[in-house]
């Protein structure tokens, strides 16, 4: 069959594109241009090198040790000599986390993280629960990020308790600046994750610098009096021994460690984002995680030992204990006459303040790719699963900035409130990631490919026994504080997605008895006929060849009997979040939808209809269907358009919102142009 050229035939006349006005060109300001699909350099000025990657990404997990180490150093209350043992254990923690992490980059390169890897390996029970678990974390992931980084601010410039209780409009001065910057992130990201990550890199590399002086300042002035901390150690142990005994000094410790478990956060997010690195995707997300974990572990280790070293105790929630140490430092070095040490402390704590901004990336990087995986699943409106035309997953990062913005409001920007919150679900999703883990070594196939699976199955015992414990402890600690909030949020985000996964499954089933006509069409080998331009045309637009296309083929049929010369069978290979994998993947798409369209071709000819076939590329159905059908009516003089549309018996208010309204968004914009097209209508019974 021979595919019929494009503009060799005078069609409809059709309006030219229309050019972007008001709210369109202020989007095209805001978020940029489209971005080709075609253009086979598209992923790679895409995609994300471990370096990019990590300040990304690692901003999450290097941010909380604003808040993660304090917590911990805080609750050793008098015993503060166990700070030597806290700083090993967080580092500890930190690397064989990330390890158990970087295993799970290997056996499961396509990302998803702890979502993908529960759902496969646990059943998809738990995967819905490590998936909802994620995403409320990530919704938290934002609001703390961002209500630190306004505390850490007002904490920085002078008088900053004052301006931040300013009250203007009704709302204290420092929450309308979080949900100001909240929105902000919201348009940087729907620009595109690159885009990004560029603009806040500066941010983070003077974090980093800042950190790592004062980290080696602190420590290295100290390194000459070892001697004496270690004899400080061993007195302070032999006095809490006499006083709470072993079993109460490793309570209080372990109480300490794990109330301090906000510093783990963030570990996790390379996995999930692993769909946004570069080639080879595998060695970058190692090589991102490599750079994370050190970091971490550097920091939160070395800012703990730093607080014992230079013998910081918090005060109040007004001094953060960042600040102290920062201001003990340096805060009195002057150099020239000039206060050099307290310019240091502020672009230090500046610095610290503004990463925790650039955190909340972690959130809109990684919460979208949750949420469209778990919608390609169909635990999720599909929607959600769909990417924009600058290739970003439009709909997932609106919906967590909006959730973000009312945690803000809901809580007031208070981060103590948030945090509390904040570590339950992180160590949900980290248990059930070591358990799915667990299982996958212990099972026959795995050790029978892997002789040395006891080499590798100890890190996820290890890790899975300390993110357990941790969990355990924050939920009994800190239910009554607002724990509860999360457990009740996630509870019932798990209730929506069962919902979502009944109905979805529902209508699934039912379309299913439409592909018996399948079994009653002609067989046998298609006759060659020929397509007349001039000759009312019926141009049909279907998905993958299935039963419901050929309905609406018969259903065209039998409404204009003889009408109709020849169809076209037309559509759109849609590249959405789970088949954005890079240049070949959209190739395979192309060719599935182009074999599918060849099956209807074949199946019309044997109804003696005459038929061809167009098929587009894009990454939302609507728009690409709109050009595509521009372009064969260009080819044909009297084409009419024909898409079906599910109708229930019974609708109710979210049928709409979780089957997208796509015939009758196609109709508008087709009608708008002036080609004629019909909705018909495909029964959905109950």
């Amino acid at each position: 069959m021979d595919p019929v050229g494009v503009g060799s035939s005078p069609g409809p006349d059709i309006p030219p594109p229309l050019r972007p006005k008001g709210v369109q060109r202020l989007k095209r300001i805001l978020l940029g241009r489209p971005k080709d699909l075609q253009d086979p350099h598209l992923f790679r000025h895409i995609s994300l090198a471990a370096f990019l990657a990590w300040v990304g990404l690692g901003a999450d997990g290097l941010s909380s040790s604003a808040y993660g180490p304090q917590e911990a150093f805080k609750n050793l209350g008098e015993h503060t000599y166990l700070a030597v043992f806290m700083a090993a254990a967080t580092a500890f923690t930190v690397i064989i986390i990330a390890a158990a992490y970087t295993r799970v980059i290997q056996h499961f390169p396509f990302g998803g993280g702890g979502y993908v890897v529960a759902s496969r390996l646990l059943g998809p029970r738990a995967g819905v629960v490590s998936g909802s678990a994620l995403l409320v974390d990530y919704v938290l992931t934002i609001s703390v990020s961002i209500a630190a980084g306004g505390d850490a601010v007002f904490s920085v410039i002078p008088n900053g308790d004052h301006w931040a209780t300013l009250h203007v409009a009704g709302l204290p001065l420092k929450l309308q600046i979080e949900l100001v910057a909240c929105a902000l992130l919201v348009i940087l990201n729907l620009r595109g994750v690159k885009e990004s990550v560029k603009t806040l890199m500066p941010i983070f590399l003077v974090f980093i610098a800042t950190h790592a002086i004062v980290i080696a300042t602190g420590i290295g002035l100290h390194l000459g009096r070892a001697h004496e901390v270690a004899r400080e150690v061993s007195t302070g142990l032999s006095h809490g021994m006499s006083t709470l005994g072993l079993g109460g000094l490793a309570l209080l410790f372990l109480r300490a460690y794990s109330l301090g478990g906000g510093t783990y956060t963030g570990i996790e997010a390379v996995s999930n984002g692993l769909q946004i690195m570069r080639e080879p995707r595998v060695q970058t997300g190692k090589r991102t995680m490599a750079y994370m974990a050190i970091s971490l572990a550097v920091t939160a280790g070395g800012i703990i030992l730093c607080y014992l070293l230079m013998d910081v105790h918090f005060v109040d929630d007004n001094h953060t204990m960042n600040s102290l140490l920062a201001a003990k430092l340096a805060g009195g070095i002057r150099l020239a006459g000039m206060p050099v040490g307290a310019w240091f402390v502020f672009i230090t704590l500046l610095s610290e303040a503004l990463l925790l901004f650039v955190a909340a990336q972690a959130g809109f990087i990684d919460g979208p790719r949750v949420m469209a995986n778990m919608a390609h699943d169909s635990w999720f409106p599909h929607r959600f699963s769909a990417l924009s035309d600058r290739l970003t997953m439009q709909n997932g990062v609106l919906l967590m900035g909006g959730a973000g913005f009312f945690m803000l409001l809901y809580t007031g920007g208070k981060v103590d409130a948030l945090v509390v919150m904040y570590s339950i679900n992180v160590f949900l999703t980290f248990s059930l990631t070591q358990a799915a883990m667990l299982r996958y070594w212990v099972q026959r196939d795995t050790r029978a490919k892997h002789p040395d699976w006891a080499r590798h199955i100890w890190i996820h015992v290890v890790g899975g026994a300390l993110c357990a414990t941790i969990l355990v402890i924050t939920v009994f600690e800190k239910f009554r504080e607002g724990g509860w909030v999360t457990v009740l949020a996630t509870g019932a985000l798990i209730a929506l997605c069962l919902a979502i996964k009944r109905h979805y499954n529902g209508v699934f089933q039912r379309l299913k008895r439409l592909d018996q006509i399948l079994e009653a069409l002609p067989r046998g080998p298609a006759p060659a006929l020929t397509v007349e331009r001039k000759k009312p045309t019926a141009v049909l637009l279907v998905g993958g060849y299935s039963g419901l296309g050929i309905h609406s083929l018969l259903t065209v049929v039998k409404l204009f009997p003889r009408y109709f010369h020849s169809v076209i069978f037309m559509t759109v290979g849609v590249v959405d979040s789970a088949s954005f994998q890079g240049v070949e993947e959209v190739d395979r798409i192309r060719d599935q939808a182009e074999e599918d369209l060849k099956k209807y071709v074949d199946q019309a000819r044997r109804m003696g209809l005459p038929a061809d076939y167009r098929v587009g590329m894009g990454t939302e159905a609507v728009a690409g269907c709109v050009q595509l059908a521009e372009e064969t009516a260009r080819d044909f003089e009297r084409p009419i358009f024909f898409a079906g549309k599910l109708i229930f018996e019974r609708e109710r208010w979210f049928d709409r919102f979780l089957h997208n309204e796509t015939a009758y968004a196609i109709q508008r914009r087709l009608q708008f142009t002036g080609l004629p097209m019909v909705v018909l209508p495909v029964r959905v019974l109950e």
